[in-house]
């Protein structure tokens, strides 16, 4: 069989949740035939997951992976804070599926560490439920966004992120991100790894990070997210590099919009009574 990559790793699709780019995700995953497909964490967002939303878009992501799976891709299910009810089931390997808290690859070019990177941040492991806030107000803004991006794409204007433009201007958020990309990359080279892999924080990127004390260079990795950038790392021919979907098309349809069936004033009032 050929493979279209060696690796890809996708993280952060928060799938059963309104801002969850399922319809692009397929379409990817329809393109690619990868060798070993990784899915690094918050794949399906448990935290915010209801019996109301869950629609035909989510459903088929899912289908797609299953697909891939029968044609022979290994796919590794690494766990995040958003699936982590999942975590009882760490290390259930069943023909091409495992889960786990982490995975390592024996590249061509150097190891690989691969995890989602929850385990780094505070308001994950000391205040789960400001992060559980948190996201549930991160999701009702992704939601609007969603609205707001859906009627200028219908007057033929570019989509806009919110949030992202936020969060790239906060210096707080910043230097939350480089703390997190350096604290990743340096314990990563301690236990001699040539690269490390995350998700979480939703911000894609490819770093090298030197040593001053000449212990050797560590690539730092993370896949971004399917929310807002509508990325992933492609692995081919020994090269990282990052994809990003970027075909001109509705987040979601007209016909999905109805079957949304978005009321605010409703989701204002979840939002508050969570």
């Amino acid at each position: 069989m050929e493979y279209t990559h060696e690796v890809v790793v996708i993280s952060d699709v928060h799938l059963g949740t309104y801002g969850s780019a399922a319809a692009e995700l397929v379409s990817y995953l329809k393109r690619i035939r990868p060798r070993i497909l990784v899915l690094n964490g918050d794949i399906i967002d448990i935290w915010q997951f209801s019996k109301k939303y869950f629609p035909e878009s989510h459903l088929k992501v899912i289908r797609e992976i299953i697909r891939l799976m029968s044609s022979g891709t290994q796919v590794h299910y690494v766990l995040g804070n958003h699936d982590e009810a999942l975590r009882r089931f760490t290390g259930f390997d069943l023909g091409n599926l495992t889960l786990a808290n982490k995975v390592v690859l024996d590249l061509p070019t150097g190891k690989a560490w691969i995890f989602h990177g929850d385990v780094f941040d505070y308001s994950v492991r000391q205040s789960k439920w400001i992060a559980k806030l948190g996201g549930k107000g991160y999701d009702l803004l992704i939601l609007i966004n969603t609205m707001i991006n859906w009627t200028l794409l219908k007057l033929g204007k570019e989509r806009i992120s919110i949030s992202k433009r936020v969060k790239d201007k906060v210096k707080g958020v910043i230097a939350y991100v480089n703390n997190f990309e350096q604290n990743v990359a340096e314990i990563a080279r301690e236990n001699g790894y040539k690269y490390v892999v995350c998700g979480h924080i939703h911000q894609p990127a490819i770093k090298v990070f030197s040593d001053s004390e000449g212990k050797g260079e560590v690539t730092y990795l993370n896949s971004g997210d399917w929310v807002e950038n509508h990325t992933s790392l492609e692995y081919v021919n020994g090269t990282w590099s990052i994809y990003q979907f970027t075909e001109t098309q509705e987040l979601h349809p007209e016909s999905e919009l109805k079957s949304i069936n978005i009321d605010l004033s409703m989701i204002l009032d979840e939002q508050i009574a969570s």
